[in-house]
């Protein structure tokens, strides 16, 4: 069989997000009984009445999910989660083994939100930049949106509050209120994760010398460039326009080289979210536009 490199590539980085993950679960949110809007998050509540560990609890949740997802959901969908899904409560597992009395470190619920958010989100931003799913509540999510027709982002916030509100009465008012404020703060993390991981400049140039930073951005940067007829509004002099996306270290040469090669350059950079191309080979005929 074969497997190819971008495969392995992926493998590596949902094995770090889940281990990661579980980390933030096992030594942030299970102390604090913190309920944010996750399988963990129902594992913590319904504890409280089951003797099981919670790592035990979640493996028992997320398989239950996962062959609801296969019948119901999307069987693609429940291939990419399993891993993630199987993989977390495992590392839980892990650290039960190696540390059974731990009770915390910080001694504060409020901490441990912020510890725990910050790096789970980070867990979950590195499967989501490879394609994948940590599983787990994405299945209702799904359910919602597809049998109900509730928007993905509303079906998350509805289903997030009500595994959150109920920490109120099951532990205590404050409990409750953090998991709701973290089921809240999530989101937010999250999208600052994967928009940071995927995040480019595009640079918008014009300038007399563009001949010249057009050979150093295909030479140099080895990045692909397309050059626009511009006028001026004032004065209707002709000039081109230079445009190109490229990451915050090619960001860094590029206005390094500018100041010195034309210091009387103009130059506009906004950020692209995502950019969709197909990698090749970069040469003036297929560049230049």
């Amino acid at each position: 069989m074969n497997i190819s490199k971008n495969g392995i590539i992926d493998f590596i980085v949902i094995t770090i997000g889940t281990i990661i993950c579980g980390a933030a679960t096992y030594f942030f949110m299970v102390p604090s009984n913190l309920a944010i809007a996750s399988v963990s998050g129902v594992a913590i509540l319904i504890g409280k009445f089951i003797p099981l560990s919670k790592s035990v609890l979640i493996l028992i949740l997320n398989v239950v999910l996962l062959v609801i997802s296969w019948f119901f959901v999307d069987r693609e969908f429940t291939i990419k989660s399993a891993y993630p899904s199987v993989g977390l409560p495992v590392v839980m597992m892990v650290f039960e083994y190696f540390t059974p009395n731990y009770h915390g470190v910080m001694n504060d619920q409020f901490l441990d939100m912020i510890c725990y958010l910050f790096l789970c989100d980070l867990g979950i931003a590195l499967m989501v930049v490879r394609n994948a799913s940590s599983g787990g509540l994405d299945v209702l999510y799904k359910m919602a949106n597809k049998y109900l027709s509730i928007d993905f982002g509303v079906a998350t916030s509805v289903v997030g509050i009500v595994i959150s509100a109920p920490a109120i009465f099951i532990y205590d008012s404050k409990t409750g209120v953090l998991s709701i404020l973290g089921t809240y703060i999530t989101g937010i993390i999250i999208d600052h994760y994967v928009f940071g991981m995927t995040t480019k400049l595009k640079i918008c140039i014009l300038s007399k010398k563009y001949e010249e930073i057009c050979e150093y951005i295909l030479n140099e940067l080895h990045s692909g460039v397309t050059i626009y007829e511009a006028s001026g509004g004032f004065t209707g002099e002709k000039i081109k326009e230079l445009n190109v996306i490229v990451n915050r270290n090619e960001y860094a040469k590029i206005m390094k080289y500018l100041k010195s090669a034309d210091p009387d350059a103009f130059a506009t950079v906004t950020n692209i979210h995502d950019v969709m191309y197909r990698p090749k080979r970069i040469s003036k005929s297929d560049s230049v536009k």
